[in-house]
């Protein structure tokens, strides 16, 4: 450890901001951990951690594993999706007798796509006080570094496993105004990309976020129609865990759209709907994606 490590660990000033907080007895503690990157945790977390008399946990064998990395031995609540009511009954009597309990899943803020809201539903309802102590999220980590300018997102997680369904939801989805937001399993990521290609089209954006803060992250964004072509240009792309993104679905600016509708007009003569859109974005500042989908319009009056 370099001296300005050491100094950043053993800060008065970050000792006293742990240490100062209040840990009352007889709550919950909804600890975020790590979506991979083990040094990914609060000072905070690691400190509450160390004070709980037990850890609700979706896998004790993972968080057993990675406590061990952090120096810490705690007694573990197996919780998963299958057992989260009767798990929950049995925390709240030991809530109710004075301790402290916390509460995290195998990566990232519990209850986000993970086990645990049902828990905390519980709880709640029994008048047990819960405290987030917030960290990793996988969704947010992947917005962030996506470059998509919408003011609004709707996280979706995880789509149905059921074609039939997971195209049903979907079409439900596809002119929501918000950058959308799920997750996905490695085995299922090319058919994914394959069933919003065809619900929202090829001119989409579209960020493909893979083990994210993991040795082989990657973090690419494409439109939807090169999002296939990406992924199988590699066989490691259909492994590891995956946050994709997809742009909102383009609004026309304006009412009046006769002038976009006279370049395009010229413009369509010529060349292909792709290229007649992003010479008409040129030349009218109008977006690319708007552009593209009044020219399908026309096209299709045609």
């Amino acid at each position: 450890m370099t001296s300005t490590e050491s100094t950043l660990f053993t800060s008065n000033t970050i000792i006293e901001a742990v240490t100062r907080q209040q840990y009352p007895a007889g709550t919950l503690y909804v600890v975020a951990t790590p979506i991979g990157n083990i040094a990914d945790i609060s000072l905070r977390a690691l400190h509450l951690l160390s004070l709980v008399d037990a850890v609700a946990c979706e896998d004790t064998r993972n968080t057993a594993q990675l406590f061990s990395r952090y120096g810490i031995n705690k007694p573990l609540i197996a919780a998963h999706q299958h057992n989260e009511r009767e798990v929950a009954d049995k925390i709240l009597a030991r809530l109710q007798a004075g301790e402290r309990i916390a509460l995290v899943s195998d990566a990232g803020t519990p209850g986000i796509s993970d086990p645990g809201a049902k828990i905390v539903e519980v709880l709640k309802q029994s008048g047990i006080h819960v405290t987030p102590l917030p960290g990793a999220s996988a969704a947010i980590s992947a917005l962030s570094a996506s470059g998509l300018l919408h003011e609004r997102f709707y996280f979706v997680g995880f789509l149905p496993a059921k074609a039939g369904q997971r195209d049903s939801m979907l079409h439900k989805l596809e002119s929501t105004d918000a950058t959308l937001i799920f997750y996905e399993a490695p085995h299922r990521i090319t058919d994914t990309v394959q069933a919003m290609l065809a619900v929202f089209g090829g001119e989409r954006q579209i960020v493909l976020a893979r083990e994210l803060t993991k040795l082989f992250e990657e973090i690419h964004r494409c439109s939807l129609s090169d999002a296939p072509a990406w992924l199988s240009a590699d066989s490691h792309r259909e492994k590891g865990e995956y946050v994709i993104l997809v742009d909102a679905k383009p609004v026309a600016e304006g009412n009046d759209d006769s002038e976009a509708r006279r370049v395009l007009n010229i413009l369509l003569e010529e060349c292909s709907v792709k290229q007649a859109a992003g010479l008409a974005a040129q030349l009218t500042g109008l977006k690319k994606n708007a552009l593209y989908q009044l020219a399908l319009e026309m096209k299709t009056e045609d």
